[in-house]
C-alpha cells in the first residue's frame, strides 16, 4: 500500500447527516485512493447557514455548503470550477441523476461550483404508529393543530422558508417579479395559514429548528405531525431515536395549481476551495462522493441523505427509512429554487427574523410586507430571479 502523501481537510456541519456521511465515505475512500487522507471537521447547523465562507476557503480543501451561497462564492472566486477539469462526462451524468433542481442549484454563470451530495426541501412528517394517514391539505392540518397534536419549527430561517413554501404552493412564488417579494394579495392567504398555525402550536416552536422538532416528535406520543420542516432521513431509521418518523409530501393549499410543488429547496453540496493546494485531488474526491454507488452505499450508511436520484430510487435506502425518498420525491421534484444572485444571502439574513416577529405579533401583515418588499427592492432590484 502506498504511503498517504496527500492530506485533505474538509468542513461540514454537526449532525450524523452532515458529518457521519462524509466521514464514512472518507474511510471508504482509503480503499480507492490509499495515498489520499481526508480529515473532516464540523460546525453547528446555525454556523452552516450563517458563517462566512471567505475564511473557510483558506483553511479547508473541501466544504459542505448550502446552494444559495454559490453565486456569491463564484463571484468572489472562492470555489473551484468543477467543469473543464477532466470530469465533464461525470458531471453530465450527475445532471441526469439530479433530484429536482438540486444539481443545477450548484451552477452559476455556466459553470459548476458544487455537487448536490444531499437533497432536501421542506416536507411533512408524522408518527405512522400513532396515525394511519397524515393530513394532505392545510384545512386538515389546522384541524389537527387545534387538537394540540402538531409541531412546527418557526425560528427565523424556517419561518421564512415556510412563507415561501406556502405562497409558492398556492401559485404565487415569491421574488419572481424584480424588486418585489410578494404583493399583499399574493401574501395574504399564506400569512393567514401561518399565523393560525403559529397560534396553535406551542409558543416555543417559534424558536425551534427541524432537528428539535423531529426530536420532540420521536420521543413523545403527544405530538403526531409537522407540516413543514426540512427532512432528516436519520429519524426514519431503526435505532436513531425511540420512535421512527415517516416523512411525506407537503400539505397543499386549497386550489394549489401544481399539487405539492413549491416547497423551498434546501439540501447541501460539496465544493472545493479555489485556494486548495490539492485542488485536483479534492475535485476527484468530490466527484467520487457524488457518484451513485457511493451515495447509496457508504454515504447513506454513514447517516447521509443522498443527493443522487439513483440512491432515492434504491430499494434498500427506502426500505431502511420507511420510504423516506419515495415518500417525499414529488415535493423535491417540484421545489422552489431561491433567486440565483450574489446578494441573496444578505437578503435572506435580513428578512428571515421579520417573519418570526410577525408570527409573534410584533409586526402586522402590512408592516411585514412593506419591509419584505423594501429589502427585496434594495438588494435584488432589477436582478433576474432565475427559477
Amino acid at each position: 500500500m502506498k504511503a498517504r502523501t496527500t492530506q485533505l481537510r474538509g468542513m461540514t456541519w454537526e449532525h450524523a447527516r452532515g458529518y457521519g456521511s462524509v466521514a464514512a465515505a472518507a474511510e471508504a475512500y482509503t480503499r480507492v485512493r490509499p495515498e489520499v487522507s481526508i480529515h473532516w471537521e464540523f460546525r453547528s447547523l446555525q454556523a452552516f447557514a450563517d458563517q462566512p465562507l471567505e475564511g473557510l476557503v483558506d483553511d479547508y480543501d473541501l466544504l459542505v455548503i448550502d446552494h444559495p451561497h454559490i453565486p456569491l462564492a463564484a463571484t468572489n472566486g472562492w470555489f473551484a470550477q468543477l467543469d473543464g477539469t477532466g470530469h465533464d462526462d461525470a458531471l453530465a451524468l450527475l445532471a441526469t441523476q439530479s433530484v429536482g433542481q438540486s444539481h443545477s442549484s450548484y451552477a452559476y454563470n455556466g459553470h459548476q461550483y458544487g455537487l448536490a451530495t444531499d437533497a432536501a426541501a421542506q416536507v411533512a412528517v408524522y408518527r405512522a404508529d400513532l396515525m394511519a394517514e397524515p393530513p394532505r391539505e392545510w384545512d386538515a392540518v389546522l384541524e389537527l393543530a387545534r387538537e394540540g397534536r402538531v409541531l412546527w419549527p418557526a425560528k427565523p430561517i424556517d419561518a421564512f422558508s415556510s412563507l415561501i413554501t406556502v405562497a409558492a404552493n398556492g401559485g404565487t412564488p415569491p421574488m419572481t417579479e424584480p424588486g418585489v417579494f410578494l404583493t399583499e394579495e399574493q401574501a395574504g392567504p399564506a400569512l393567514e395559514i401561518l399565523r393560525e398555525l403559529a397560534s396553535l402550536v406551542p409558543t416555543d416552536n417559534l424558536g425551534w429548528n427541524p432537528i428539535q422538532t423531529a426530536d420532540a416528535l420521536s420521543i413523545s406520543d403527544r405530538w403526531v405531525y409537522s407540516p413543514l420542516l426540512f427532512g432528516y432521513t436519520n429519524y426514519s431509521r431503526v435505532g436513531f431515536r425511540a420512535n421512527r418518523l415517516t416523512y411525506t409530501n407537503i400539505p397543499t393549499v386549497a386550489g394549489a395549481p401544481h399539487g405539492v410543488a413549491g416547497s423551498l429547496l434546501g439540501g447541501a453540496g460539496i465544493a472545493v476551495s479555489a485556494r486548495s493546494a490539492h485542488r485536483a485531488e479534492a475535485i476527484e474526491h468530490a466527484m467520487w462522493l457524488a457518484s451513485a454507488d457511493v451515495q447509496r452505499g457508504a454515504y447513506f450508511d454513514g447517516g447521509g441523505q443522498p443527493g443522487n436520484a439513483v440512491a432515492w430510487e434504491d430499494h434498500r435506502t427506502n426500505e431502511e427509512t420507511l420510504d423516506f425518498f419515495r415518500g417525499t420525491r414529488a415535493t423535491l421534484e417540484g421545489a422552489y429554487v431561491r433567486p440565483r444572485t450574489p446578494s441573496y444571502i444578505e437578503l435572506q439574513d435580513t428578512l428571515s427574523p421579520l417573519v418570526t416577529l410577525a408570527l409573534q405579533g410584533s409586526l402586522t401583515d402590512r408592516q411585514l410586507l412593506a419591509r419584505l418588499n423594501d429589502t427585496t427592492a434594495e438588494l435584488l432590484g432589477e436582478q433576474h430571479a432565475d427559477h
